[in-house]
């Protein structure tokens, strides 16, 4: 098989950015989770990483929102994002186009998908590469699904997309590893920005590391907004790797609801069959 690897992981742009203001022991345990989780991902040895995200309308907006878009380039640069606000450097992300379009193509037999040729990664996908991939020596492959700007793709489809996706990684030669990047309870830009939902979060990281698909389609829009803030429509990205690895289960490296983070930080491991 080809998909060789599969997590997820928080994403914020004060993980990296506010750094220094957060609790120190609750900020290293997250921090040595990530370097745990990239550890692992480099001893599957990858040829490539997909990096499921959701765009803050850096490049995609209301004048043309894909509910899903995967990347078709040899590069990338990043962070869109002013350098020192983000504390990461702007940079040059490899890529492999050649590649892109095998899965595009691949995953476009089950599922409609837009491509980009162009991107300017942001924050949703800095931020986990700086821990992840601290040497920018792997190729990227990003992959938007929209979490911004309503109507949202529904929940049973992103399931769908991470089948197609996980379906077209076992097609091919290359090994792939693949981490979803997101949220889960947290609103950001507005004034309640650093309030946690624990107790939401806890129950839909339950039902993510069972990989229990009923109850994680169980979820509406109305309920996470309420529950869990604008931001909690990113479990999508969850969802879709939870949907590349069905029938396996998780395991949680890290949870830490980091306040001055704004979001609860969270890395898992799935299992890969």
């Amino acid at each position: 098989m080809s998909l060789v690897f599969a997590g997820v992981v928080s994403h914020a742009p004060g993980i990296t950015g506010r750094a220094q203001r957060a609790e120190p022991a609750a900020r290293d345990r997250f921090y040595a989770a990530l370097d745990r989780l990239r550890l692992e991902m480099e001893e599957t040895r990858p040829d490539a990483l997909i990096v499921v995200g959701a765009e803050h309308f850096a490049n995609f907006f209301m004048n043309n929102m894909p509910s899903l878009c995967i990347g078709m380039s040899d590069h990338y640069e990043g962070p869109i994002e002013d350098e020192q606000w983000l504390a990461i450097k702007r940079r040059r992300i490899p890529g492999n186009a050649a590649l892109s379009r095998v899965l595009i193509e691949r995953v476009m037999q089950s599922c409609d998908v837009a491509y980009a040729e162009e991107w300017k990664f942001d924050h949703g996908i800095m931020v986990p590469l700086h821990f992840l991939t601290p040497r920018y020596d792997l190729p990227v492959i990003p992959v938007n699904i929209n979490c911004q700007g309503p109507p949202l793709i529904p929940l049973h489809r992103a399931w769908a997309f991470g089948k197609a996706l996980r379906d077209a990684c076992d097609a091919i030669p290359e090994r792939i590893a693949l981490v979803g990047t997101g949220g889960i309870s947290h609103w950001p830009a507005t004034p309640d920005s650093g309030k946690i939902n624990v107790e939401w979060d806890q129950q839909f990281l339950q039902r993510f590391l069972a990989n229990d698909r009923t109850a994680l389609l169980g979820y509406t829009d109305a309920q996470t907004h309420r529950e869990a803030g604008q931001g909690g429509f990113e479990i999508r990205t969850f969802l879709s790797v939870a949907a590349a690895t069905e029938g396996q289960t998780g395991q949680l490296y890290c949870y830490e609801p980091i306040p001055i983070f704004a979001v609860g930080c969270t890395v898992a491991r799935m299992t890969v069959a």
